[in-house]
């Protein structure tokens, strides 16, 4: 059979570089684009959320593995006074039955902090510093204890299917500001759990998926122009428009033959604005300092949050931060100790994100989110365990910028950090409470999909009106 196209278009094709620019998010974002061309909404046209919200942004900061809340946000002087005396619960790791375990002291002393007094633990003593700019949320809890599920709960709300994450539902539902950049962006060093679900839209327009950044000399393959000039690559992008114009005519129902038609244009916005993005010869050495950034390192923590402040200044919707992988993270189920240098790779970055964008005016409208999926058991079954295990049942996360109450402190464990002590947030509460700072009725912010509406938040969740300004 004939090919659909020439031996002399392949041949012209393979000589631009638009070509080797396609890949996943982008050709899902260019169908869509397509379609939209065709008579479809624009699925990325910017649009008004249901009422006016506080915040235009998020930056999502997520510490995988399972921070222990015992140890860092949440103070517990009965866990310190009862080490090694015997507690019962009647769930271990998510066996049924009664248990017996041994309380275990936090490795690390706890201390008030700033005008409101809210108290931190010794891991995190540049955050500390921040705490009048925080709401910490000390009752969270969550439906599982295994990494896989409990990951994709605290990104997608659904804790047993593939459903789309937190920010493919911002960008679907606030659209873009900029469009030669994602509207949704995830920054991550390695896989975490759950895969590439953490950021994809699943069911929602392709458009939305996030687009993912790895942080290093090439944070995103082929961004360089292979040619000598910016002229010349834009005359090469014109022919091979009428030549695509061409091909496409008889075959104009064909919608990925239209994305990938596309991918050419976007391609060239894209290598126009992201190196920019990536250049930060330009911030001074206080703001390196600032962030605990090595002057042209492209690795680490303190990058990926001076990258997410440049991304955010540039428009871009959802921002999403992972500092470790699925593995040697913060599953400390060996040795506490080994929070010490992954608490130590973010503190300083994260303490350095949130006073560069207070110092800029853009904490008022950009909302910034630290959680981890679960937090880690105050008991163990060993009375000499030297780690902690998975914790579902209650655990942290604070919130901080627009809209928020700050200098707050919401919600408590009992007096182990075991259960929800006053005002639980279940994840779902959690997403509630973002997209209503986004200006969303998160009830109201669905998809139509396999015959019924879909949200978020899917038939839960209330907002937490007690942390909001």
């Amino acid at each position: 059979m004939r090919p659909s196209f020439d031996s002399t278009r392949r041949g012209f094709l393979r000589s631009l570089v638009g070509g080797s620019l396609l890949y996943p998010a982008m050709v899902s974002q260019l169908m869509a684009e397509e379609e939209s061309r065709s008579g479809a909404e624009d699925p990325l046209a910017p649009r008004a959320p249901h009422f006016a919200g506080k915040a235009k942004r998020v930056i999502f900061l997520y510490m995988s593995g399972g921070v222990s809340h015992v140890d860092s946000w949440d103070p517990k002087p009965r866990l310190f006074a009862d080490a090694g005396k015997t507690v019962s619960v009647d769930e271990f790791q998510g066996r049924k039955g009664e248990f017996k375990m041994f309380a275990k002291r936090p490795q690390w002393e706890f201390s008030r902090h700033g005008r409101c007094g809210t108290e931190v633990s010794s891991l995190f003593p540049h955050m500390a510093e921040c705490v009048d700019d925080l709401c910490v949320i000390r009752s969270m809890t969550s439906d599982h204890t295994n990494h896989y599920e409990a990951t994709l709960g605290i990104h997608t709300g659904s804790f047993t299917f593939a459903r789309p994450s937190i920010g493919s539902w911002v960008s679907y539902g606030l659209g873009t500001e900029n469009r030669n950049l994602p509207s949704f962006v995830v920054i991550a060093p390695k896989t975490p759990y759950a895969g590439g679900q953490v950021w994809d839209s699943d069911f929602l327009p392709g458009a939305h998926q996030g687009t993912l950044v790895v942080p290093g000399a090439e944070p995103v393959a082929n961004l360089r122009r292979r040619v000598a000039t910016r002229r010349l690559q834009e005359l090469e992008l014109e022919a091979l428009a009428r030549l695509n114009r061409q091909h496409l005519a008889p075959r104009a129902a064909d919608p990925l033959l239209a994305a990938r038609m596309r991918s050419f244009e976007t391609a060239f916005g894209m290598q126009m604005e992201l190196p920019d993005v990536f250049d930060l010869t330009r911030e001074s050495d206080a703001t390196h300092q600032m962030y605990g950034l090595e002057r042209g390192s492209t690795q680490g923590f303190a990058w990926q949050c001076l990258v997410a402040r440049r991304l955010a200044e540039r428009g871009v919707r959802f921002i999403e931060l992972i500092d470790v992988g699925s593995s040697d993270n913060w599953d400390a189920h060996g040795d506490m100790l080994t929070h010490t240098p992954l608490a130590r790779n973010v503190d300083r970055p994260i303490a350095g994100l949130l006073k560069d964008l207070k110092a800029r005016g853009m904490l008022d409208d950009t909302l910034v989110v630290w959680t981890t999926e679960f937090g880690r058991t105050p008991f163990n079954a060993a009375a000499d365990a030297r780690g902690r295990e998975h914790h579902h049942w209650v655990f942290s996360s604070w919130l901080a910028g627009a809209g928020i109450q700050p200098g707050t402190v919401y919600g408590e464990s009992d007096d182990h950090g075991i259960r929800v002590g006053r005002n639980g947030v279940h994840v779902n509460d959690f997403h509630a409470t973002i997209l209503h700072l986004l200006g969303f009725d998160h009830e109201r912010l669905t998809f139509r999909h396999s015959g019924r509406d879909f949200r978020l938040t899917d038939v839960a969740g209330e907002v937490v009106r007690g942390i909001l300004a």
